[in-house]
């Protein structure tokens, strides 16, 4: 599932120069005093698993920030399936470059990836059925723009990026307003033009957010038949979300109550890093 094009956005680069500084700090002492200043050389990045990669083009600005003169020539996009031992990326310049930003490429392309090929399998499991698969909130600090481009080269989708794009009506906004009817009451009154969601922890709280014409429910920690009840009561009317302890192994059945989304933070704060390596190749003129 190739995402096109990949935009490594003015945030991200910023992100990507604070994830430099912290890895090389004064220096990369270990590489400038064994590699001569004006030594070049040619690596190779390979995936050490089997999966869907992605990272590749945010590595390349890694090295390019340290040296614009640095060559990275990818073998595969960004949402591609790879196997064991393939080979991802040549990159070639100089060595020192290639060193140093090394640590930093691969924990990039090690964390997409990885999130990548967990939304893929999630994707795969309710094939066939009208479901989509929703991230969170639920990134690594400072991450999410990266979190969330890689659900979307595994085939996922993105729910919110943040607290400013929807208005997402929770248990402890309801429980402070004192209703659910209050809590979209004044949802409503702020006039922000932005959709409305609501948590509904019961059948009861469902009714009543249909009663309220609200846009897009959420059904939070439903059984399976909880589920089914709700998709036939609304009949159409709202976009139904599924949330809540939702795993690999249960998310098919969730699917096929009905639901239009499936949000699991399973995708972004539970993931196992994408093997990858850099293969020093050999000495360049």
């Amino acid at each position: 599932m190739v995402c096109d094009p990949i935009e490594v956005t003015p945030t991200m680069i910023e992100g990507i120069k604070r994830a430099l500084k912290e890895d090389i700090g004064s220096g990369d002492v270990t590489t400038e005093s064994i590699v001569p200043l004006r030594a070049k050389m040619r690596g190779e990045i390979i995936s050490k698993q089997s999966g869907i990669i992605s990272g590749l083009e945010v590595a390349r600005v890694v090295y390019q920030l340290l040296d614009e003169k640095v060559r990275f020539n990818p073998c595969v996009e960004d949402g591609a399936t790879v196997d064991i031992f393939q080979k991802l990326v040549e990159v070639s310049g100089p060595a020192r470059v290639l060193l140093t930003a090394e640590r930093t490429a691969l924990n990039y392309i090690g964390r997409m990836s990885g999130i990548s090929t967990l939304t893929h399998s999630f994707v795969e499991a309710v094939a066939g059925t009208k479901t989509q698969i929703l991230d969170t909130r639920k990134t690594a600090p400072g991450l999410r723009e990266f979190d969330k481009l890689a659900v979307r080269l595994g085939g996922g989708m993105n729910h919110r990026v943040g607290l400013f794009d929807m208005i997402l009506i929770k248990d402890n906004h309801i429980d402070f307003a004192g209703s659910l009817d209050e809590a979209v009451r004044r949802a409503r009154s702020a006039k922000t033009g932005l959709e409305i969601e609501v948590e509904a922890r019961t059948l009861d709280d469902f009714s009543t957010a249909l009663e309220l014409g609200v846009e897009h429910i959420l059904l939070d920690n439903m059984s399976c038949d909880m589920m089914r009840q709700a998709v036939e009561m609304n009949a159409g009317r709202a976009k139904l979300e599924a949330s809540g302890n939702i795993s690999l192994n249960n998310v098919r059945e969730v699917a096929e109550t009905g639901v239009d989304f499936i949000s699991t933070g399973a995708l972004t704060h539970s993931v196992i890093v994408f093997d990858v390596s850099f293969d020093y190749l050999e000495k360049s003129q």
